[in-house]
């Protein structure tokens, strides 16, 4: 394994065992479920919007470390972003993971990078896009 590898499984690590804006949002404007029935893999995402603003948000869950720290991951990038920027972060980063892109992640954006690496194990990848699936379900 690489030391890029080992910083990557790190990140990852650190998003599961202290994940980021976890737990349940009341009272929240939207919330919306998502489940990978493949590996049992449960999500769930918390949403308070002002002005098309995305105030907070949290979700809560279980599963493998690759969802729920992508749902960690997920939360940081979008909090305080409007529905069209979140839109587009996501649009990004399941362009990265399901085609072969050459993404370009900002420093902000850099923890995704971790996940790329699932792409070498294509049954993983649905769990790194659980997440943002969900998130792509609520914002519609």
């Amino acid at each position: 394994m690489s030391l890029r590898d080992d910083l990557y499984k790190e990140v990852i690590l650190d998003h599961f065992e202290n994940p980021r804006n976890y737990g349940i949002l009341e009272p929240c404007t939207f919330h919306e479920k998502g489940m990978n029935p493949l590996c049992g893999d449960e999500l769930e995402i918390f949403l308070r919007m002002e002005n098309d603003t995305i105030n907070e948000i949290t979700f809560n869950g279980k599963g493998c470390s690759i969802s729920q720290s992508s749902g960690s991951m997920m939360t940081e990038l979008v909090k305080g972003k409007s529905k069209e920027e979140a839109y587009e972060i996501l649009k990004k980063f399941k362009k990265a993971i399901l085609e072969d892109s050459n993404e370009v992640f900002s420093e902000d954006e850099g923890d995704l990078e971790a996940l790329l690496g699932v792409k070498k194990y294509p049954v993983r990848v649905k769990c790194a896009v659980l997440a943002w699936n969900t998130l792509e379900q609520l914002l519609k």
